[in-house]
């Protein structure tokens, strides 16, 4: 009997994040803290709740367009330019998907034909390559190093660019690093870009989760990048709406124009509760957005200050929600580090190896969680190490 497979889908391997949650799931252990998820600990803020709730008493339960509610697209289109600078017109410059992860997708099969390159920086996110993979097309990676905080330099790009190359992914503020581009970093980025008419996507989900100075700047609102550029956001990290699964895509209408029809046969439209709910996130969720990321910054410096007296070498990253420590020092690989804190201290982390090669030697802790759960997670990490000194 032949095999009912896909080569390309079964060569794929499985999301290492997932793989070592198995174990914390396993363990059935209430004492384990766990550092791991990447998901917002706020409740989604009530007055967004409760638009979602008066949708159903309103019967809005019906299919909506398939590029989304219009009213959502027009708000999405108010959000974008009141906080990035970024004008798109909402009824062809803007997709309503099933989280970011749909728009990546539908992106990726829209704009790779098979055997085109796309550039992937890593440490990155575990659907990038998949999804391009996926597509037909052939990652190339570059490994970005801790020395220029994780920041894609120009002349790295200008190396891995080959005469098949069509595309640059980019996600800042990064997971699982942490690490942000600047202004001054995306221009010398474009330049490069545009030199060698190449397109990008660029996955800003965590767009309001910035703690440096100047604040976001999205790579499309420079000279002459709009028109080779998607943006890909969403509702799950600025908003705590993970599970209500809603992400958007905007860019020129040639690209989006296609985009809508992929999702038009493999989705229909996102969940028209979610898309009522979102429309009162974005009128009026600033407030909620503000005070999230003052808190999260809050964790944020408390676990840098725990690192450094440590000796725990972690560059201060300033997006997200996560730190990228290099535990490199212990003389144990990423996965036997996480695997051994588990064991013995009841801590689960992630292996920097599950985000790509170059991730090797370092750990992803998440900051979503309370100050009095990140301490006692500290305390345990201490432990461990003092343990090998």
């Amino acid at each position: 009997m032949r095999s009912p497979l896909n080569s390309y889908i079964e060569a794929i391997p499985p999301s290492g994040i997932r793989k070592f949650f198995d174990l914390v799931a396993e363990m059935h252990d209430p004492e384990v803290i766990s550092l791991g998820v990447g998901e917002p600990d706020f409740d989604t803020p009530w007055h967004v709740r409760k638009e979602g709730i008066n949708s159903l008493n309103r019967g809005k339960t019906f299919y909506t367009a398939n590029a989304g509610l219009l009213e959502l697209r027009q708000e999405i289109s108010l959000f974008m330019q009141r906080r990035y600078g970024l004008l798109y017109e909402p009824s062809n410059e803007v997709l309503v998907t099933v989280g970011g992860s749909e728009a990546i997708d539908a992106c990726f099969r829209v704009m790779l034909d098979r055997g085109d390159e796309i550039i992937i920086p890593e440490p990155c996110f575990v659907s990038y390559k998949p999804c391009a993979i996926m597509a037909g097309a052939v990652p190339v990676v570059i490994d970005l190093k801790m020395e220029n905080q994780f920041r894609l330099q120009p002349e790295e790009l200008e190396a891995a660019i080959t005469d098949k190359t069509k595309m640059v992914f980019l996600s800042y503020p990064n997971n699982p690093t942490g690490a942000i581009m600047e202004k001054e970093d995306l221009e010398k980025i474009a330049k490069v870009i545009i030199e060698h008419d190449l397109f990008v996507i660029s996955d800003e989900i965590y767009s309001e989760l910035n703690y440096g100075n100047e604040g976001f700047v999205s790579i499309a609102s420079l000279p002459g990048m709009r028109e080779r550029t998607v943006v890909v956001n969403g509702f799950s990290k600025a908003f705590a709406m993970t599970g209500w699964r809603l992400g958007y895509a905007a860019g020129p209408a040639v690209i989006m124009n296609q985009m809508r029809k992929v999702h038009q046969f493999a989705i229909m439209c996102s969940p028209t509760l979610s898309q009522y709910a979102a429309v009162e996130a974005l009128r009026n969720g600033d407030n909620d957005i503000e005070m999230m990321r003052e808190e999260y910054d809050r964790r944020r410096r408390f676990l840098l200050n725990r690192f450094d007296k440590m000796g725990i070498p972690c560059f201060e990253a300033k997006g997200a929600f996560y730190l990228f420590p290099c535990i490199k020092q212990f003389g144990m690989t990423s996965n036997e580090f996480a695997e051994a804190i588990l064991k013995e201290q009841k801590l689960a982390v992630v292996p920097g190896s599950a985000f790509g090669t170059s991730g090797e030697g370092y750990l992803r802790i998440s900051y979503a969680y309370s100050l009095r759960d990140l301490e006692r997670a500290m305390d345990r990490l201490q432990r461990f190490i003092q343990a090998r000194k």
